[in-house]
């Protein structure tokens, strides 16, 4: 995935010794939760939007330098941990730095998000399976392993959330034996937290549960 091609160079920095004025006004006129500022043309730091509602337009950004966040990415910077300095840090701008510590550009969230949808794992024919185990009992290798054994395939997956010792993990399998591959799922321990509508084990408790209703009524 080449996401490089999605730099942005056309939005600003800002220098230290610049005054507020013209953080509000960039924060003003757009969307963005950052903006650069620099020091002697070297990247210092992030100003972010919320701090911005203390500013008076009079007043130094160098006033503020210890409020000032540290995030940002290389060119080289692979897309995922791209993705993964916009979540740690609530941002929808980030800057690109050089070797010279200098900012060439920036990534906008929504550009990368919109990279990342277009892969094959949405794009691709197939069915969406979130399943759920503790973070010591499961592996790849295992969730792997159930989905090939049903002699379906797995075209990927990602870990999706992460809550009391739980780990949420989101895949993308082939349609066909889809409930077999869930079936099996279950029989290792794993909690299915979404799969599709004819799950074929929700179907049988629906059955079950209509036929156990006849037999009160009768």
């Amino acid at each position: 995935m080449n996401i490089q091609e999605h730099i942005i160079t056309s939005l600003p920095v800002f220098d230290i010794n610049d005054t507020a004025e013209k953080v509000l006004a960039f924060f003003h006129d757009t969307t963005y939760s950052h903006i650069a500022i620099l020091e002697d043309g070297r990247f210092l730091g992030l100003f972010s939007e919320i701090d911005a509602d203390g500013l008076q337009p009079e007043s130094k950004i160098e006033e503020f330098r210890y409020e000032l966040q540290s995030f940002f990415a290389r060119r080289d910077t692979n897309w995922l941990d791209v993705l993964e300095v916009f979540a740690r840090n609530e941002a929808n701008l980030i800057p690109v730095l050089n070797e010279k510590e200098e900012v060439t550009g920036y990534y906008c969230l929504t550009d990368v998000v919109a990279e990342f949808i277009d892969t094959p794992f949405f794009t691709d024919p197939g069915s969406i399976l979130v399943v759920a185990k503790g973070v010591k009992d499961y592996s790849f290798s295992e969730i792997a392993q159930i989905v090939e054994s049903n002699n379906a395939k797995l075209f990927g997956g990602f870990i999706t959330d992460t809550q009391n010792d739980v780990i949420q993990v989101t895949l993308k399998i082939t349609a066909n034996n889809y409930n077999k591959v869930v079936q099996t799922f279950r029989r290792y321990n794993y909690h299915i937290i979404f799969g599709n509508s004819d799950d074929q084990f929700l179907e049988d408790l629906k059955n079950r549960s209509d036929y156990l209703d006849k037999y009160l009524n009768v």
